[in-house]
């Protein structure tokens, strides 16, 4: 047992071990951003680098992407959540169900998708053909990665406005109504400034997913700033530069979550005690619009992906291309990601111990780092792992260890998340009396409080487990020669233009990622 004090003062007992392999996992997670800040100070290069002309234009290049996705998928959500949740809109559970499948969907697979059906020698054009048109405008550069962005994200943002929508208190609305405000103006200063902390939380998500995103924006021949230092890496013999522009795109997302961070404010959201559910609003003649505008949503970002994949995977097959391929690469996405999903909620286990059961700074500093993986996009966590592989981990170099250490560094965040919430729900009563019958910790924990958490446990494996099958630019970087992935097939076979090779992959992952999610839907949807 430590007893932990600042300051002279003594704030909380903590288990050695407990406190120790916390803040391994803590400097693991640290790991990735200190190896580019040494690397990029002993090469004195970072100046050079971000005062360039080039660099410059791709960092404002990045930031508009950003910030035209983000506003985007905003304008799309709110209004979409609304209708899902408040609104007598036909079938809106099902609705409800269809626009989070988006998430299911990789970027690259949409981008993919978008270039089979609106890109040179697309189905589009081939259908305009006999008319006489043989070329369609470009759907290359910003407004391609803008529109695929979009289309894919904005269920970060529709996800927890609607739960807000499903949570508010209808007593602030009917007092605005009740002193005369009408139906928008109720909505603009009642209900939206309501909405205001679930709107910021899931912006940050797509503003970060947006400035992290590797695959759609090469696809689409944008040169953000992922696309710039991929190419960096690859290309040069010296990979210093691409350290620093590496580390400069770590330092935009901390600016992204410093400035979410600073618009919460101190307002209180909450209700009193009384809580009464919102009224259901008619939507009368305007439902028509309303289920044009949710059918227009579904079509471009769920109907058009899967309708593409599925024409190029018939004309591949109907071309005799061999599909034999993906056995053995779907094996190796589902194994990877097994392993980086074991490894991450092991990881994360100690941490929410340590934050739920010993709360108090020292416990609180060392979760917010394993946080920290939120600000770290996937190509910088790779980028300082093959660096520091390299130089001081030889015989982990081109490993399948090293790259599923990568996952539990990227993913850490959601498994941490996972085991706190469920640790949460384990009452301590019952370990106390265990403690008191004269069992150990270690008893205490592998026979009542882990029986208790793990439905909560599994949830987040497969969620990590999930995100590590879509995982781009991670593995693309770090993964052993010749040890191919669902991702990665679908990325070598589009930037060859052999779309029929990765449409089957590409439906793989979309299924495997979509069914859950699905089912969780369904579930919450029930529930209500």
């Amino acid at each position: 047992m430590a007893i932990l004090t600042i300051g002279g003062r003594r704030t909380v007992d903590v288990p050695v071990g407990l406190l120790g392999v916390s803040m391994v996992v803590a400097g693991a997670m640290l790991l990735p951003l200190a190896y580019l800040i040494v690397r990029v100070a002993g090469a004195g290069v970072l100046w050079d680098e971000i005062s360039a002309t080039a660099t410059r234009e791709a960092l404002v290049r990045t930031v508009v992407l950003a910030a035209g996705v983000t506003c985007a998928a905003t304008a799309i959500a709110v209004p979409l959540a609304w209708l899902t949740v408040r609104t007598d809109l036909p079938v809106r559970g099902v609705w409800a169900v269809v626009f989070a499948l988006p998430l299911a969907v990789p970027s690259y697979v949409g981008a993919f998708a978008f270039v089979g059906a609106l890109g040179p020698r697309g189905m589009l054009q081939g259908a305009l053909e006999p008319l006489g048109v043989d070329r369609l405008p470009a759907i290359y550069g910003f407004w391609g990665a803008w529109a695929t962005l979009t289309l894919f994200t904005f269920p970060y943002v529709l996800l927890p406005v609607r739960a807000a929508l499903r949570n508010m208190d209808r007593s602030f609305e009917e007092a605005a109504r009740g002193l005369g405000a009408g139906g928008l103006e109720t909505f603009f200063r009642v209900t939206l400034p309501q909405l205001r902390p679930a709107v910021a939380a899931g912006a940050l998500l797509v503003a970060l997913y947006a400035l992290s995103d590797f695959g759609a924006v090469s696809i689409l021949r944008f040169d953000s700033l992922t696309r710039v230092i991929y190419v960096r890496y690859t290309s040069s013999f010296d990979r210093s530069s691409a350290a620093a522009l590496a580390l400069l795109l770590v330092a935009l997302s901390l600016v992204i979550v410093a400035i979410e961070g600073s618009t919460r404010g101190r307002g209180r959201y909450h209700a009193g005690t009384r809580h009464e559910a919102a009224r259901v609003v008619a939507l009368g003649w305007w439902r028509w619009p309303a289920l044009a505008c949710c059918a227009a949503v579904a079509a471009a970002s769920l109907v058009l992906p899967l309708s593409v994949m599925g024409y190029w995977l018939a004309r591949g097959i109907d071309a005799g291309q061999s599909m034999s391929f993906v056995r053995e690469t779907a094996f190796n996405s589902v194994y990877a990601s097994v392993l980086g999903a074991a490894l991450t909620v092991a990881a994360a286990l100690p941490v929410a111990l340590l934050a739920v059961r010993h709360p108090g700074p020292v416990s609180s500093t060392i979760e917010k780092i394993t946080y920290s993986g939120f600000a770290l996009p996937g190509i910088t966590i790779a980028l300082a792992l093959v660096f520091f592989a390299a130089r001081y981990a030889t015989p982990v170099y081109q490993t399948l260890g090293l790259l599923v250490f990568a996952y539990a560094v990227r993913f850490l965040p959601e498994a941490v998340g996972a085991c706190r919430s469920a640790l949460l729900q384990v009452n301590p009563n019952g370990e106390q009396a265990a403690r008191g019958l004269g069992r150990g910790r270690a008893y205490v924990f592998a026979r009542v409080t882990l029986p208790q958490m793990l439905p909560g446990l599994s949830g987040g494996a497969m969620l990590v487990f999930l995100t590590a099958m879509k995982e781009l630019p991670a593995t693309l970087i770090l993964s052993p020669f010749g040890f191919d992935t669902l991702a990665t097939q679908i990325w070598h076979s589009t930037t060859e233009a052999r779309f029929g090779q990765a449409a089957l992959p590409a439906l793989i992952l979309v299924a495997v990622s979509s069914v859950p999610m699905a089912l969780t839907m369904l579930r919450d949807e029930k529930a209500r």
